[in-house]
């Protein structure tokens, strides 16, 4: 099914566009969730943690691939909104070319490196082994996981977002599969579960480069092209704020981990692990309709259609409001049966789970207006204001929080931490939005 990017968009028809993009990233969040509750449950709670330490470092695949692969979907629409296939296609290689040239590098850099990796992220004599035995077998398949992340972007811009859900549905598949074979039957711990995660990651890169190879149906496919210095440059300043978005999630994970590991030791890298297990479902809506609905943007801005990306913004600041209030509500609820099916077999880790659960959830009040507000410049080829949004929301009032707020409040500090950057970030949003409404307003 091919969806087209031209015409006008109702609640209705929108939501149909980006709900494919949404279930894809919900998948990607609930595989994370069965290798969390694998692990946790027949591995042991120190695993978990070392798995949860480890795994910041494996964000750099996401964050180069959603980097490439939404700054590259904001001009390859915009191509695609003038008519200028071939064009299109042209860039699409091209970058295609680059970030399998990056994946390689990755790859042998992090299985190269990952004893010193542990060592930099502060796993103790109990954590780092397990921590080495993980991160080598997943570090090795980042060439594959940085190629499913692109390809995840560039599905939507092909105009095939039903693609992207179908790979995914593959990838997550696998590894739930063998998740249950190597950990449960076979026994392996924790490369058993770095196993089941590296061959859905190949699967999950694989698959769609057969596809975008060879002649298709869709709008994008991989054909002969030239390198193109102001196409990389304007790619990795359009994708800037996904990259570190991701980035500076990834860092602040580490960060995170740091302080809890100091305040409550390994319990308290397993509680946080287990709270990011689940809150990434609820965040995964969120980062689905920004991925998702930025294509449209960029193809309505690239056709100057300016009252259909008036009617697009403006859509899309009631959804993400709306759901900010839905989401938090039914977070909250489900706090003690999520937390339990992965913790509940010890008490104080459970109790000190769910107390923390509780006061992060309150993030997803304004996250969704924060997380789209970055994704909406990105898809108006302004990388800087979007960056802006991104690096003030992580690197500026997270982390600077998740260091200060300690120092008064204990580990609640930490757990109310994400809550207060939100806060923060949301005036920043809605001022930049409105300084730049003169670009969606007709």
């Amino acid at each position: 099914m091919s969806l087209k990017m031209s015409g006008h968009f109702t609640y209705k028809r929108l939501l149909r566009f980006v709900i494919s993009p949404i279930l894809m990233i919900i998948c990607t969040a609930v595989y994370g969730v069965v290798d969390g509750f694998f692990i946790s449950n027949y591995v042991g709670k120190i695993p978990f943690a070392a798995v949860n330490l480890v795994m910041p470092v494996d964000m750099v695949a996401v964050a180069i691939g959603f980097m490439i692969g939404e700054g590259g979907n904001a001009l390859i629409s915009k191509k695609l909104g003038e008519s200028k296939r071939t064009l299109a296609n042209q860039y699409f290689s091209l970058l295609i070319y680059a970030t399998a040239g990056i994946g390689v590098v990755l790859s042998l850099s992090g299985y190269i490196f990952t004893p010193v990796i542990a060592d930099i992220l502060g796993a103790n004599e109990q954590l780092k082994p397990y921590c080495v035995e993980y991160g080598k077998i997943l570090f090795a398949a980042q060439f594959f996981y940085v190629l499913q992340n692109i390809f995840q972007s560039f599905f939507i811009a092909a105009g095939k977002p039903d693609l992207s859900l179908k790979v995914s549905l593959l990838a997550g598949g696998i590894n739930v599969v063998l998740d249950v074979l190597f950990i449960v039957v076979l026994q392996w711990g924790v490369a058993g579960a770095a196993w089941a995660t590296a061959i859905g990651q190949v699967a999950g890169g694989m698959v769609p480069l057969a596809y975008f190879a060879r002649k298709n149906s869709s709008l994008l496919q991989i054909t002969g092209t030239r390198l193109n210095w102001p196409v990389l440059f304007k790619t990795i300043t359009n994708g800037s704020s996904d990259m570190v978005s991701v980035l500076s999630a990834s860092i602040i994970t580490a960060l995170y981990n740091y302080q809890l590991l100091s305040i409550a030791g390994e319990d308290g890298v397993a509680a946080y692990g287990a709270i990011m297990y689940v809150t990434f479902i609820f965040m995964s809506i969120y980062l689905g309709y920004a991925s998702g609905s930025a294509p449209l943007i960029s193809f309505q801005y690239g056709a100057k259609n300016h009252g259909e990306l008036h009617n697009l913004v403006r859509k899309s600041i009631i959804l993400m409001l709306g759901l900010g209030g839905i989401i938090t509500v039914v977070a909250e609820l489900a706090a003690e049966p999520l937390r339990g099916a992965f913790v509940g077999y010890d008490q104080e880790l459970f109790s000190l789970t769910v107390h923390g659960y509780c006061m992060y959830v309150l993030a997803f009040l304004l996250m969704g207006l924060n997380i789209w507000g970055a994704a909406l410049f990105t898809a108006l080829n302004n990388g800087l204001v979007s960056a802006a949004i991104s690096f003030l929301r992580t690197f500026g009032f997270e982390m600077a929080a998740v260091l200060l707020l300690p120092l008064w409040l204990g580990i609640d500090g930490i757990w109310i931490s994400i809550f207060v950057a939100e806060l923060c970030t949301c005036f920043f949003t809605v001022y930049f939005v409105m300084r730049k409404r003169e670009v969606y307003h007709y």
